[in-house]
């Protein structure tokens, strides 16, 4: 039990040190170097197991070589990937931005119009502007009731025939409740 003990106790102090020692160096290289055959190797050649270690070496470090060639090569298409998405990113949040102001300029532009509309039927006579709201579909005459000064709405709804003025009126109450 104590012949394990020794062994493994160096192996675990060694480990540390070849790690840094490894992360201080290009193992690439290192393993390269190994690809080709060793000029230690000369005055072994007749002898079977070293051949064939020097061999299983030579795979392995091609190997290592060949996967280190597809992790740039990984590394590469993903900074590539990266960068095509933060251009897209870019590209989106420009589109947002033009879209919102877009909106908001439309938005404003329909405001301004009820403004104007609103204050033309302001300035009308009541039974004048009672007459053209009759005809027009109720949500926007009572839309447009909603807006004017409230004296005005309250004499255009009283120069409405009694059966619109309840229709207008039940529209302007359902307006209220949908925008709470």
């Amino acid at each position: 039990m104590r012949k394990g003990l020794l062994p493994g106790m160096a192996a675990l102090l060694g480990l540390p040190v070849i790690i840094f020692g490894l992360q201080r160096y290009d193992v690439s290289q290192f393993f390269t170097a190994m690809a080709d055959p060793p000029a230690l190797m000369q005055g072994c050649m007749d002898v079977p197991e070293a051949v064939a270690l020097a061999e299983t070496l030579r795979d392995r470090a091609l190997r290592i070589e060949r996967y280190m060639e597809a992790l740039d090569v990984r590394k590469a298409d993903l900074a590539t990937a990266e960068q095509t998405l933060r251009e897209r990113l870019a590209e989106l949040k420009s589109h947002k931005t033009d879209t919102q102001t877009r909106r908001d300029t439309h938005t404003s532009e329909v405001r301004t119009d009820i403004d104007r509309l609103v204050a033309v039927y302001d300035q009308m006579k009541p039974t004048e502007a009672a007459a053209i709201l009759t005809n027009l579909p109720a949500d926007f005459a009572a839309e447009i009731l909603m807006r004017v000064q409230p004296e005005n709405g309250a004499r255009i709804i009283a120069a409405v025939e009694p059966r619109q003025a309840a229709l207008l009126t039940a529209q302007m109450g359902a307006r209220s409740i949908r925008t709470r």
